[in-house]
């Protein structure tokens, strides 16, 4: 079984690597508006926590496995780890109560808790991607290597979910006619990938199935479609995907692919901003992923993908937090919370708290 490696391992192997491949440009450190806005959602999230350690969205506590592992990336995005911080005993229960939900055939999760049955693979994803940010910080010990064992496992069980085509569905694709779609197949891309920063065994195979099969859904307009089905494009190119698609492409590796410029030039096409003007559905989750694409870029970052373009149309990350931090912030509950969204506040809380903290550079899923 191989070792995790802690979080600050990671970093010190591969520094050089981030810096001869992303841009060198530094963003600006938090402001007293984020760090004020962090602190009130954060303590929101700490109070909304159930004693056993999950959170859930209303009604009925739906869908526990990823609200908890959104929540918990929340708590590791300020600077708290399972052994310190502000946050250390909501994110130790959190974890106590995802292992506790790791299946024998590795799953994260439980299809008879409600909201999960016909979803399960999101809250496997979404707590998979948190329990790898964690294991680095686990004292070595019987609970590391049943951690890892978890781990090992549930890499295992999206492998063995993807479909033919390499992506995934709300469930296996055993289970789901092999039927697959865009935002799930994010999900678990990104979740495979912390996993392997973390030095967990992950199939290679399955990298490179989701590779080819976010390329394969990309149609003439540089857009990520919903689905392949039976290998034909299902409707037009979706922001939010494409959005994604970007996260998971730096995410490979890949920062400078024609790829990647098409994604980018088609979210330039369609996206609006978070704060004032036109909105669209499922914007939380849009900007979950593209404030992270943007920060990837940093300053200088989009410059270099298209050399030849004017100041005026390039992506900063700056630029991105001008227009958008302050309608988040002015939109946040006087509790700290934020509502609205597809699922309420119990998702769009931890979202908006991510793409706060991403200057905290605290994660390396998260970094440049």
């Amino acid at each position: 079984m191989r070792s995790s490696l802690s979080r600050r391992s990671f970093l010190a192997s591969s520094m050089s690597v981030l810096l001869a491949s992303l841009p060198s440009a530094r963003s600006d450190e938090m402001t007293a508006d984020q760090r004020k806005a962090v602190r009130k959602g954060l303590d929101w999230l700490s109070k909304n926590q159930a004693k056993d350690g999950h959170w859930e969205a209303a009604p009925n506590g739906q869908y526990p496995v990823t609200m908890t592992g959104v929540s918990g990336m929340a708590m590791l995005m300020e600077g708290s780890t399972i052994r310190e911080g502000r946050y250390k005993d909501n994110i130790r229960r959190a974890v106590d109560w995802l292992m506790g939900h790791s299946m024998p055939n590795g799953m994260l999760g439980n299809p008879n808790i409600p909201g999960e049955a016909g979803r399960y693979m999101y809250g496997h994803g979404f707590a998979t991607l948190f329990l790898s940010c964690v294991v680095g910080e686990e004292e070595e010990g019987d609970r590391r290597r049943r951690l890892v064992d978890i781990l090992e496992r549930a890499c295992k069980f999206s492998h063995a979910a993807q479909t033919s085509r390499g992506g995934w569905g709300y469930i296996s694709a055993r289970e789901g006619g092999n039927f697959d779609e865009g935002s799930v197949t994010i999900t678990q891309v990104q979740a495979l990938r912390a996993a392997r920063n973390a030095g967990i065994a992950v199939p290679q195979e399955a990298i490179k199935m989701a590779q080819k099969y976010l390329k394969d859904s990309t149609d003439s307009s540089g857009g990520v479609v919903y689905s392949l089905g039976n290998g034909v494009a299902m409707g037009g190119g979706r922001p939010a995907l494409t959005a994604a698609a970007i996260s998971c492409g730096f995410s490979f590796g890949d920062y400078n692919s024609e790829l990647v410029k098409k994604w980018f030039k088609f979210c330039q096409q369609h996206l609006q901003g978070i704060g004032g003007g036109m909105r669209m559905g499922h914007d939380e989750y849009t900007h979950y992923y593209y404030a992270q694409a943007v920060y990837m870029l940093g300053e200088d970052g989009y410059a270099r993908l298209f050399p030849s373009s004017k100041a005026s149309e390039r992506l900063t990350w700056s630029g991105y937090k001008k227009d958008n931090f302050a309608g988040i912030i002015s939109s946040q509950s006087s509790d700290g919370s934020w509502s609205g969204g597809h699922v309420g506040s119990a998702f769009i809380t931890p979202v908006y708290l991510t793409i706060l903290q991403l200057d905290n550079a605290a994660l390396p899923i998260y970094q440049r």
